[in-house]
């Protein structure tokens, strides 16, 4: 590890909350399988690209169990159904990617040249491994209970009582705040269709980035049909490389 990779790490560390007692764990969660697979050993290939995958394998069983004890702490009255829906709102692959941009690991992220060229530091599949392998990293570093410390540290503002993660489930927020970071413009919303009587109306609304329409939505509200345009364009954008779900 040379001394630019080691610095890059160390401020990640501060980003986290958490100090690493062996920094290769982290390394090797921020090592992208297609950077490995560009390499010209083919038996460090090998077993780096296990470790890599294995942590991510490791940070979503250990995010799955925190997110559950955190929940169970949080709304001890709750019944399973309710749990069951936060936990996977919490843990679904863009409130992962959400933390994953947050924190800013993609500029940490090693990627193979092809993963560079196609966008791979804006792929929300990619950033959400990413977040899991970070976890998957911390418990083999320092153990279940400081790993469950960093991810309630990480999901405090989403774990309020009577709320079901806000910020994960506002679509154009987020929305707004990918565009402008990445493209340097606030998406535009124009309502397409609008029928039905006043006291049951539904609206369709399309939303666009540099004028080329990403996503429309339904709803029985203009807010509603927004919000549906605006998950559907991060959807979209995820999927074109471009921008997150």
């Amino acid at each position: 590890m040379d001394e630019q990779r080691w610095a890059s790490l160390k401020e990640l560390e501060g980003r986290l909350g958490y100090q690493f007692q062996d920094i290769r764990w982290l390394d090797k969660a921020l090592t992208h399988k297609s950077y490995i697979h560009q390499s010209n050993n083919a038996q460090i290939n090998s077993s780096e690209k296990a470790a890599n995958e294995v942590l991510e394998f490791l940070g979503d069983a250990v995010l799955n169990l925190a997110v559950t004890h955190l929940l169970l702490q949080e709304f001890p009255e709750a019944e399973e159904g309710l749990l069951s829906h936060k936990r996977s709102h919490l843990v679904k692959q863009s409130s992962l990617s959400f933390l994953s941009r947050q924190l800013r690991l993609e500029y940490s992220l090693l990627l193979g040249k092809g993963e560079l060229q196609t966008g791979g530091r804006k792929k929300s599949s990619i950033l959400a491994n990413t977040y899991e392998a970070v976890l998957g990293a911390i418990f083999l570093d320092s153990g279940f209970e400081r790993t469950r410390e960093i991810i309630q540290g990480h999901l405090k503002p989403f774990l309020q009582a009577g709320s079901c993660s806000p910020r994960f489930s506002d679509y154009k927020s987020l929305l707004q705040e990918v565009a402008q970071r990445n493209q340097g413009v606030a998406p535009q919303y124009q309502v397409l269709e609008e029928f039905g009587p006043d006291h049951d109306k539904m609206f369709q609304v399309s939303v666009a980035i540099h004028g080329e329409v990403t996503g429309a939505g339904w709803g029985k509200s203009k807010k509603e049909a927004e919000q549906e345009a605006a998950q559907k364009a991060l959807a979209v954008l995820g999927e074109q490389n471009l921008n997150p779900k």
